[in-house]
């Protein structure tokens, strides 16, 4: 691409994480062409985090059905998505296309720049998962750009009332999770954080997990926030102080915010998937989560609040 003028589109489809991920891939697509129109093709409900966080000028959906075509060999081309792949200078694109049918189909109708990305890292590697997503920018020159996702939606309304710590329970996987009951454990166990607010996330996948850990915090105290859009989310986690998860899009999203955390670390391979912001810190047991003490979290849960409070003394 020669023009800062131009239009690039990025298409990722993938998890929330995998998205979060892919952020530093906007971020440095902005700051090399500042003038350009950057779009995002993906799932709505994901790719607008881009959109509501400044990355990204606007969002179309992938499953849209005039998108069926260009995933056949030879596939029809919808009328509507040929224009608007057409519109594009630059096309940089994450989805899993092995055979270059996708690909294919795209340079039936534009003449843009189709720049391929890797659907995923390799384990194996143990290269970070954002460095990964990167590296096909090297073909435009963008070498130094940094790893760390990064979004800001300040113009969310804030709450007073004293710190606030977010609790992210759950994850895409219970492989991934530490046990319910140890997270109700350590809730009962954080009343002694005094002036504290809690706010529990989570999704309709969490069931009562997150009624059940809010419970034992008191009403008083705590907050479910359940299944809200993510640009909602993120504003939420961004007004806290600091959050405690497991391996999952949401505590990238966390991470994503600028929060300090502390992440419940199962099976995943750190060096790949691990949140590359330095803010971060990991527990984990060589035996697997449902062996993690509750004494070892509450310890580090109270490291993390108190260097929160430092953080805001003024």
């Amino acid at each position: 691409m020669t023009t800062p003028r131009g239009s690039i589109l990025v298409i990722r489809g993938g998890a929330i994480g995998d998205f979060v991920l892919t952020l530093p891939v906007l971020a440095a697509l902005r700051s090399q062409f500042p003038q350009a129109r950057v779009e995002v093709l993906g799932y709505p409900h994901i790719a607008g985090l881009a959109v509501e966080g400044g990355l990204a000028d606007a969002a179309r959906p992938i499953e849209a059905r005039s998108m069926a075509g260009f995933f056949a060999r030879g596939g029809g081309l919808a009328p509507d998505m040929a224009a608007y792949f057409a519109g594009f200078d630059l096309i940089v694109s994450f989805l899993f296309d092995p055979d270059l049918i996708f690909q294919t189909n795209v340079a039936r109708c534009t003449r843009a720049r189709f720049i391929p990305g890797p659907h995923r890292p390799d384990d194996q590697a143990g290269v970070a998962a954002a460095r990964v997503f990167l590296r096909p920018l090297e073909s435009l020159a963008i070498f130094d750009a940094s790893p760390v996702p990064a979004l800001d939606f300040r113009s969310a309304p804030r709450s007073g009332g004293g710190p606030c710590l977010a609790l992210l329970p759950g994850s895409g996987s219970e492989a991934k999770n530490w046990p319910e009951s140890r997270w109700i454990e350590l809730a009962a166990a954080l009343a002694d954080l005094e002036g504290w607010r809690f706010l529990v996330v989570g999704g309709e996948a969490e069931g009562g997990r997150l009624d059940r850990v809010a419970g034992a915090l008191g009403p008083e105290r705590a907050e479910v926030l359940r299944s809200r859009p993510l640009a909602e989310l993120g504003g939420r986690l961004q007004a806290c102080a600091a959050f405690v998860g497991h391996d999952s899009g949401i505590s990238h999203l966390a991470a994503a915010v600028g929060l300090p955390g502390l992440v419940l670390w199962g099976p995943s391979v750190e060096a790949v998937w691990r949140p590359p912001a330095e803010n971060i810190v990991l527990v984990r047991h060589p035996e697997g989560l449902e062996h993690l003490p509750l004494e070892t979290v509450r310890r580090e849960v109270h490291r993390l609040a108190a260097a929160a409070m430092a953080r805001h003394q003024p």
